[in-house]
């Protein structure tokens, strides 16, 4: 039998308790992540997660955006994970487009400012990072770019800024968020094949194309 506590599987063993999810995160799978040494996380598309505690966040995006927010000075921060449903309009300032798509990510990213204020986070100092907005969906060729204008004009309109951004190309990325120190962590998955990623986020689409857009949510 192996002795866990040798010197060649300390690393792999958690050191530390699994941290207790905010109310309303608690069904969001997290695990060990061996190689930063914290739990992590994992979101999926339509997810969010939110955080008081040093852990992380980490999700694979292809076409889909996260927005990585936190209040520094606070020591809150979250990652959302979502996409827009098909469409043809391509214009979406988040002032004057009232269409249903334009309401799938506004829904994402107010339901992630909302809950990192709700839990003591000011508006004001916000930090943003975005990512994602891949071309990686061979039948909807430009829901990447959609998905990367929507999100540069939402944080236009609101009146925030994005401090840092790494969006467009043709890899999927996997993302890892500190929210503690806002460092985050790409990683351009060049050398996988795309398939289930691709089948996930045509899942998505399909689901939230199907899916009708109830009531409306605004920011405190």
């Amino acid at each position: 039998m192996n002795d866990p506590t040798a010197r060649g599987n300390v690393a792999t063993m958690p050191t530390l308790d699994c941290p207790v999810a905010l109310p309303g995160f608690e069904h969001i799978k997290r695990y060990w992540d061996k190689t930063r040494g914290k739990y992590s996380a994992k979101i999926h598309p339509g997810e969010l997660y939110v955080t008081k505690t040093d852990e992380l966040i980490a999700t694979v995006l292809g076409s889909c955006i996260s927005a990585c927010i936190r209040d520094p000075a606070k020591g809150i921060g979250g990652m959302n994970h979502f996409m827009l449903p098909a469409t043809n309009n391509k214009n979406f300032s988040s002032s004057t487009d009232l269409s249903a798509a334009t309401r799938y990510g506004n829904f994402a990213m107010e339901h992630l400012i909302n809950s990192i204020l709700r839990f003591g986070g000011s508006k004001a100092k916000l930090e943003i990072k975005v990512f994602g907005g891949g071309k990686v969906l061979a039948q909807m060729t430009n829901v990447g770019l959609q998905n990367v204008q929507f999100i540069r004009d939402y944080i236009h309109v609101e009146g925030l800024k994005i401090v840092a951004e790494d969006t467009g190309g043709i890899h999927p990325r996997k993302v890892v968020y500190d929210p503690i120190s806002g460092k985050v962590g790409i990683k351009k998955l060049k050398a996988v094949h795309n398939n289930t990623i691709e089948a996930r986020e045509s899942r998505y689409q399909n689901e939230l194309s199907s899916t009708k857009v109830e009531g409306e949510i605004d920011l405190f």
